[in-house]
């Protein structure tokens, strides 16, 4: 009972942000433009304050990390490569090709990962949560948008795409982030405080986007569904059980073990999402797979902290 109370209340108030964006779409108090700079928002300044946060709860130690990242970096590529012996197999298209692979990878690591961790590990988990978030948001930015790009409608440019890396915000906040650790550099008590103010506000900021998006789409029929719960079974049970039996019998401390399981179980992230918008992938897909997988993640996630122990 105990580990379902925790998921559920890591998971009710995203759903109240949402529910809140979608009344005010639904009494056209909000349009598309609120969603177009909201999500300019959160990638922009948001999520590049958060991944700076969180990164300054790792400590100097980085080292002891290595095996942690190495685990992860290796389930974040092989999901994103899996997109393309899917898409074959099922004949989608270039679209959908291109939207599995910020698909099948990137759940909700930082938003509902790290409260999910913190409340069922506690507090000393914070430096492994912010290292995994760390590493998606690293692989995302760098693999994911890159296969994105080379697989987009315009002509492959490699200059194009790595001038793009090197100016994303949160590509650089990865950067700056382990820059402050690995030199010992203690922020001033203003910018802290000002990084951290940008950082708490992102989460609001983005599921009231996605809330709006919502509000203003024909949710269609039942059956249209399908093909979601499809995707949210697969993502949150089917390829965490496979990664966590190859890496059960593992040399990793059973923290952070827990933790990388846990974290691959994580439903789709909003992350994902916005950057959906912004390369004009399956938006509504990415958004319905949010919204049902948070909803099954009271019960998936209790589910995988008990399997865990």
């Amino acid at each position: 009972m105990d580990t379902f109370v925790v998921a559920f209340e890591a998971v009710l108030p995203l759903f109240l942000i949402i529910l809140t964006g979608t009344l005010f779409a639904r009494i056209k108090f909000a349009s598309q433009s609120w969603v177009e700079i909201l999500n300019k928002y959160a990638l922009m300044i948001g999520f590049p304050a958060l991944v700076i946060v969180s990164m300054l709860h790792i400590g100097t130690e980085l080292k002891t990390y290595m095996p942690l990242i190495l685990n992860n970096s290796v389930y974040i590529v092989a999901t994103i490569l899996l997109a393309y012996p899917v898409s074959a197999l099922l004949n989608f298209s270039n679209r959908m090709k291109r939207s599995l692979f910020l698909i099948l990878p990137f759940g909700n690591i930082a938003y509902l990962g790290i409260p999910v961790l913190s409340n069922a590990y506690g507090t000393d988990i914070l430096p492994v949560a912010a290292i995994i978030s760390s590493v998606y948001v690293f692989w995302m930015l760098t693999l994911g948008l890159i296969l994105v790009e080379v697989h987009g409608n315009q002509k492959f440019n490699l200059k194009r795409v790595v001038l793009s890396l090197l100016a994303n915000p949160l590509l650089i906040s990865v950067f700056v982030g382990i820059s402050i650790v690995a030199f010992g550099i203690t922020l001033p008590t203003f910018i802290d405080k000002t990084v951290r103010l940008f950082a708490d506000s992102v989460t609001a900021v983005v599921l009231f986007s996605l809330g709006i998006f919502l509000g203003i789409q024909n949710f269609g029929k039942p059956r249209e569904w399908l093909q979601v719960a499809i995707f949210v079974a697969a993502t949150m049970i089917a390829l965490p059980a496979l990664f966590f039996a190859l890496i059960k019998f593992s040399d990793l401390p059973p923290d952070q073990l827990k933790s990388t399981v846990l974290d691959s179980a994580m439903p789709l992230g909003l992350t994902p999402y916005a950057l959906s918008v912004q390369y004009q992938l399956e938006t509504r897909l990415f958004a319905r797979i949010v919204v049902l997988g948070t909803l099954l993640s009271i019960v998936i996630l209790p589910f995988w902290i008990t399997v865990l122990g």
